[in-house]
């Protein structure tokens, strides 16, 4: 069965059909792409999947259950995290305090246990500042704990927004653009990062990005888009070779690199 599935999904904007028609299978544990030129409708249908956006047409199944009329925090219950396109940190807090803010997601204890400070809240505080702490070391962080989030580095901030998301559970993590801005050393060590994160949290990841040797050395299979419509799927060498997609990227008569 698979993990995620769109079935003929379009979401229209007034007159102007963002999606049209669109169909996706994504499996489980899979590293999934979906590529297109700039306003192809990627982000769209990130905010579609989550819940952001209704949809005009077309169903959207999760895990076997449709998820396309559930409110946003529901998908999110139902295991569904994501970056941005545009970091979204807590950008007064420390490194720590957004990973632990996050990891509050799950805890177990009520307002009173909170208020008495029982048994139960300090037992289930000892477990989100744990798994705060794992998450630091895990992505790299640990050195910058105590570093208020808009002064980190770009690339920091990027794993930062990763370790926040990670900290949600998610068994599906939705990575809108996470290359966005980096250096081919840190978009390297970023590739490496996403196949660690997947096999160690046992996670599906669908990735939008540009970074053509990100996704055509991560991805198992790749959608390209173009007008909200797919262009091509499958495999990434299938992708790189097909004519239709080397004429949406680099204009008729031109080669792929």
């Amino acid at each position: 069965m698979n993990l995620l599935e769109l079935k003929n999904v379009t979401k229209q904007f007034g007159g102007l059909t963002a999606v049209g028609n669109f169909n996706l299978q994504v499996k489980a544990n899979q590293i999934y792409g979906l590529i297109g030129p700039n306003g192809a409708g990627k982000t769209t249908i990130f905010n579609l999947i989550t819940g952001i956006y209704n949809i005009t047409e077309g169903e959207i199944f999760f895990e076997g259950k449709r998820i396309d009329r559930s409110p946003t925090f529901k998908i999110a219950d139902a295991g569904i995290t994501r970056t941005f396109q545009n970091i979204r940190l807590f950008k007064n807090l420390t490194t720590y305090d957004n990973i632990l803010t996050a990891c509050h997601f799950n805890t177990n204890y009520s307002l009173v246990d909170s208020v008495l400070r029982t048994k139960k809240y300090r037992e289930g505080e000892k477990r989100l500042h744990e798994q705060a702490e794992e998450l630091l070391t895990i992505l790299g962080l640990e050195d910058r704990r105590d570093t208020i989030a808009s002064n980190l580095p770009y690339g920091l901030q990027r794993r930062l927004e990763i370790a926040r998301a990670l900290a949600l559970r998610p068994k599906l993590l939705l990575l809108d653009e996470p290359a966005a801005g980096m250096n081919p050393e840190e978009t390297l060590q970023l590739l490496e990062l996403i196949k660690s994160v997947r096999d160690q949290f046992n996670l599906t990841i669908l990735i939008i990005e540009h970074h053509m040797d990100l996704i055509m050395n991560l991805c198992h299979e790749i959608t390209v888009l173009n007008f909200g419509r797919e262009l091509a799927a499958g495999a990434p060498e299938m992708i790189q070779s097909n004519p239709k997609v080397i004429e949406a990227y680099l204009g008729e008569g031109e080669t792929a690199c």
